[in-house]
């Protein structure tokens, strides 16, 4: 054979090399286009809830909660302003505080992150729940008797955190303590006293000290 005509064979192959690739190309770019396509015809078939208030039923303390909210109500703001439920507080409003700490499937979460809409469907627990028929819980119970609180504003939220720390660990250590209770802050300054009463309640043994700091006036 020739060198002109393996040249000639040779062209004729890359030629069709690339034409196939090409149509290829082509066809994969057009599927993927269509798939596009319909994931967005989907999205946008999907009901559109708001601006107006909606029906929004929770599961609170066992009980069903029937609210009409906007879809931006927090669930924070529906327990509180929408029912009596006002033992989780609102003070920082941006989930860095703790106290508007409820149990959402025997979560901690913060409530005042999440949309009352999106509670839909799930347990929600909070601190008016743990008490039965009008007996405090053993967590409440402690935290009574190591007077873990002080103006009491932070307390539901440790309260609920320790709770939750106590569903999934029932002897916790006082560093497990410390870990679940790192996203509440108490501004008055018991965490030792919480610390106490969360190791109490777990029928956890600890030397009851308090340190105390001198302070000189200059």
């Amino acid at each position: 054979m020739s060198d002109s005509a393996a040249d000639d064979r040779f062209s004729i192959s890359r030629r069709s090399f690339l034409k196939t690739f090409g149509t290829s190309a082509a066809v994969a770019a057009t599927t993927q286009v269509e798939a596009v396509a319909a994931e967005l015809e989907k999205a946008n078939a999907e009901k559109v809830i708001g601006p107006d208030p909606v029906a929004v039923t929770l599961q609170v303390n066992g009980k069903a909660l029937k609210l009409q909210v906007e879809p931006r109500v927090t669930l924070l703001d529906a327990l509180r302003n929408y029912s009596s439920l006002t033992g989780a507080k609102e003070v920082c409003d941006r989930a860095t505080c703790g106290a508007c700490t409820v149990l959402v499937n025997d979560k901690p979460v913060y409530s005042c992150s999440m949309l009352a809409i999106e509670a839909q469907g799930k347990a929600i627990t909070t601190v008016e729940g743990l008490a039965t028929n009008g007996k405090l819980s053993k967590v409440q119970e402690a935290f009574i008797d190591q007077d873990a609180l002080m103006c009491g504003f932070c307390t539901p939220g440790f309260i609920m955190s320790v709770t939750a720390l106590l569903k999934s660990n029932p002897r916790p250590t006082a560093d497990d303590v410390r870990v679940a209770c790192s996203g509440n802050l108490c501004r008055c300054g018991t965490h030792p006293r919480i610390l106490q009463a969360a190791l109490k309640a777990a029928g956890v043994s600890t030397a009851s000290k308090t340190e105390v700091i001198p302070y000189a006036l200059a």
